[in-house]
């Protein structure tokens, strides 16, 4: 998207640098655990020159861990995002290392070398957590060097729409991109979104080229779809011509987040939309192997609250401890949703189905409580356990509001091709309550195009900590 520079060139080689000491010295580590610290019992004796031996394997462990980071583009520069959603992919590919190594560690047992499978196993979480260690500390001091350093991309907008607003927050939000949006520029009669400060609009695309004779210009990112197709290649070669670095977003941006697959009908090429992760039967399958081994943990754990929070329930208002509610799930398929009681019985007997609003009235104490840390949730988990839902997905919504909304937001229905979940990727970035509904269905589409156990993970942990809009 940006030119490379030095910088980047620098922190790229510094990430393999680190990495290989990492790795190393978590192998090393765990041949202390296992043999000298005395926490592992060792019943067949420590091999002579133990350090010496395992420091050879941990080399090329070493080396077979950062071809797995290489080939998981973990060393590509400038990083972007948080780091906390780099954590799965890092152990993602520190367990690739050391299962190829382990293979090999096997292949040569007996023969060249003989290695503890103990040692190895506990390479995994030694590596993990050094590795993890390392790059925290790489990506703070990588982020407060760019947030202290001049930005060395000027960025121009060919578009003044939603889209090219929402590019302009994300180039300010990426520090280490090291961007700035010098201007915009607009195209045909459109309409410049409201978020777009007038000043920075600096004329239409017919000045381009005199504004790039007068000013700095490194990237120029065309947000128009509209645009005709000479008009575009014109731009492309206009850059070209300047070394400009050119990028377009596509039409489809506006509608869905998906890949794009390719395939061929005899000699006509014919592009559609790839399969979602949940799409294969082994996914599906292992989703559910999650939803009912964590459901069952944290029915253990909740048990105790549930019995506490049923008591002041009771207490804070006549009527049942739990509450029961019809909502969409896969397929649209009706079903009764459990979670306990935060507000008197009936309470929308006067209004009807309307969502909940920040200090709603309607609230009991003890309600607005349980609201505030997700407990009111908890009995969702024998909904997980009966398959009705899982663990995480897209929120369930009420038949009421999927009517309306199936009507008046694009791609709506989308959301109910999986399981909805007791949490999800919108809920944890704050999307719930009275809420954008069209910013929801981002984040539920991109969540079911990009499923995996570790993005799971994440959307847990998170959850854990997850307090905004949550009333």
């Amino acid at each position: 998207m940006r030119k490379k520079d030095t910088f980047d060139v620098m922190t790229s080689t510094w990430a393999v640098i680190a990495d290989a000491c990492a790795v190393f010295g978590g192998f090393i580590l765990a041949t202390w655990i296992r043999f000298d610290s005395g926490w592992v019992t060792v019943t067949f004796g420590t091999p002579t020159n133990v350090y010496s031996l395992y420091s050879k394997g941990a080399c090329v462990a070493t080396v077979v861990c950062l071809i797995a980071f290489r080939a998981l583009g973990l060393f590509i520069r400038p990083q972007m995002g948080s780091f906390a959603n780099k954590i799965p992919k890092l152990v993602r590919a520190v367990g690739i290392g050391i299962l190829v190594s382990t293979v090999f560690a096997f292949a040569v047992r007996n023969t060249i070398a003989d290695f503890s499978s103990v040692a190895l196993a506990i390479s995994f979480f030694t590596v993990s957590f050094l590795v993890v260690l390392e790059r925290y500390i790489m990506f703070r001091l990588e982020w407060n060097v760019s947030r202290h350093s001049s930005e060395t991309n000027q960025v121009l907008i060919v578009g003044t729409d939603s889209v090219a607003s929402h590019i302009q927050r994300t180039l300010q939000k990426e520090t280490m991109l090291r961007s700035r949006v010098i201007g915009f520029l607009r195209t045909n009669s459109e309409q410049s979104d409201k978020d777009i400060p007038a000043d920075q609009i600096k004329g239409r695309l017919e000045e381009l080229e005199s504004f790039i004779a007068d000013n700095q210009v490194d990237q120029i990112i065309l947000t128009d779809s509209r645009l005709g197709h000479d008009r575009v290649v014109d731009l492309i070669m206009l850059c070209d011509r300047n070394l400009i670095t050119f990028n377009m977003v596509p039409d489809l941006f506006r509608i869905m987040t998906s890949n794009m697959d390719m395939q061929s009908l005899n000699d006509i090429p014919l592009l559609g939309i790839s399969k979602w992760p949940l799409d294969l039967f082994w996914n599906r399958a292992l989703k559910r192997a999650e939803d009912i081994v964590g459901a069952s943990i944290c029915l253990i754990f909740a048990a105790p609250v549930i019995c506490i929070a049923s008591f002041f329930i009771k207490r804070s208002s006549p009527g049942p401890v739990f509450f029961k509610q019809e909502r969409c799930g896969e397929d649209g398929r009706v079903f009764k949703i459990y979670k306990l009681r935060t507000m008197p019985v009936d309470a929308e007997k006067e209004t009807g189905p309307v969502w909940t609003v920040e200090n709603d009235p309607r609230c009991t104490k003890v309600g607005a409580f349980l609201r505030r840390y997700n407990l009111d949730e908890l009995p969702q988990l024998w909904n997980v356990l009966t398959g009705e839902m899982s663990l995480v997905g897209p929120r369930p919504e009420r038949p009421h509001f999927v009517e309306k909304f199936k009507e008046d937001v694009g791609r709506y229905m989308w959301r109910h091709v999986s399981k909805p979940g007791m949490t999800g990727w919108a809920q944890v970035n704050g999307l719930r309550g009275n809420t954008s509904i069209e910013e929801r269905i981002k984040h539920d589409l991109y969540y079911l195009e990009n499923w995996s156990l570790a993005f799971d993970f994440k959307i847990v942990l998170r959850t854990i900590f997850a307090r905004e809009n949550a009333y």
